[in-house]
């Protein structure tokens, strides 16, 4: 949380989260993942967790999900890939492959809805890997998301969303903001 406070990550208002959803919180993690240092110390924290796991590969969802996985791969030693979207799926694109039966981990940010997870898991299941485990920087959910492998967070912060329709945030008439690139 100090890390996250301190690149300023945190930020308070009316956002468009790339669920859909609204929150009054939004993680900007690309102002601690613009500093190498403090990603790569989280990043030690999903390695420590997985690293007697026999990972072969670690894979992300586009966009920070890529670096996070470079990271954590890098420090395991190993390679790392990641998952575009294609309208509503996620694809690995680049060559990417798979040897049948690859551990994958998945890493990945900000954990609201496991979209992007969900998403990244469909698509190494579709390459023939197997799927471990769960890394992220983030939990926000408010809801456990049972991915059936173990999910690891650096961080556990729970945060309220609510669906468009019953956001009181658009009823006080707050403006909506749509952070980052929500690709």
């Amino acid at each position: 949380m100090d890390i996250f406070k301190r690149v300023g990550a945190i930020k308070e208002g009316h956002f468009l989260l790339s669920s859909g959803l609204h929150s009054p919180v939004y993680w900007e993690k690309f102002r601690l993942l613009q500093y190498p240092a403090y990603t790569e110390k989280v990043c030690r924290l999903i390695v420590q967790h997985f690293k007697d796991q026999s990972v072969d590969v670690v894979a992300g969802p586009t966009t920070g999900g890529i670096i996070l996985a470079f990271e954590v791969a890098r420090q395991l030693g190993i390679r790392s890939i990641f998952a575009e979207k294609q309208g509503a799926a996620r694809v690995f694109r680049r060559d990417f492959e798979f040897n049948a039966g690859e551990r994958v981990l998945i890493v990945d940010d900000i954990l609201t809805t496991g979209g992007s997870i969900k998403g990244t898991i469909d698509a190494v299941n579709k390459h023939g890997g197997v799927v471990i485990g769960i890394g992220v920087l983030v939990e926000r959910s408010t809801e456990e998301i049972d991915f059936n492998v173990p999910l690891f967070s650096c961080l556990r912060a729970p945060t309220i969303v609510y669906p468009a329709e019953a956001c009181p945030l658009c009823a006080a008439g707050l403006p909506l903001v749509r952070p980052g690139s929500q690709g």
